[in-house]
């Protein structure tokens, strides 16, 4: 029988990985990310922090290249720092976004990350098997606006985020939405918050370890 050689990577309990879509360090939107992690680190699993301010990622151009390319792939990605995060969408068994709201919607850099996914948008709607093929994942998702209320403040930013995962075959789990946090230290200062933050690192852990072994090694090898 032959025994396949296991990466590094891949070795050990699953990675769980965050994902802080803020241009403000040390706000809301890391913190979060790290009471996740630590939940996700309690229940058992590895974790990485990805802190998304810290890539350079360009706009997309609308281009269409990627529609009439052979490979698919959008042109851009030679010449700034996208490749690293389509991995991580592309390999990741579960994610976690964490995000201020930015009239009524997500920070413009987060957003040009998004928008950048067009590629693998147009080869799932094209019938790429190895879009299609990638197994069900969950994705997370905490977000904090300043508005101490307001029924319509995330949906806007929920219905892209759904958008956006559906290609890569992650389903958004029921997110966590905290209203009246805009200064840096709000979180910190609210302590359910914090509980729920931990709370859904260790479900999502949790949930991941339970999964058939294939599903998560699917993932991991994109």
């Amino acid at each position: 029988m032959e025994t396949k050689k296991t990466s590094p990577e891949q070795s050990g309990p699953p990675q769980v990985v965050a994902v802080s879509c803020s241009p403000r360090a040390g706000g809301n939107s890391d913190h979060a990310c790290r009471l996740f992690l630590d939940g996700a680190e309690a229940a058992g699993c590895r974790t990485r922090l990805v802190l998304l301010r810290h890539y350079d990622v360009h706009h997309c151009v609308s281009c269409q290249r990627c529609e009439h390319d052979p490979s698919k792939a959008c042109f851009l990605e030679k010449e700034d720092q996208s490749g690293e995060l389509f991995r991580m969408l592309l390999q990741s068994p579960v994610l976690f976004f964490a995000s201020p709201v930015y009239f009524y919607h997500v920070p413009s850099h987060f957003k040009t990350f998004i928008d950048r996914c067009q590629c693998f948008w147009m080869r799932h709607q094209s019938g790429d098997r190895a879009m299609l093929d990638l197994p069900e994942r969950k994705a997370y998702l905490a977000m904090a606006g300043a508005r101490p209320r307001g029924e319509k403040l995330f949906e806007g930013s929920i219905l892209t985020l759904k958008c956006f995962l559906r290609p890569f075959n992650f389903v958004l789990q029921e997110p966590l939405l905290f209203y009246g946090m805009d200064g840096p230290q709000e979180l910190r200062e609210n302590e359910d918050a914090r509980n729920s933050l931990h709370a859904m690192g260790r479900e999502a852990c949790l949930s991941l370890l339970s999964a058939p072994a294939a599903d998560t090694a699917a993932a991991a090898q994109g």
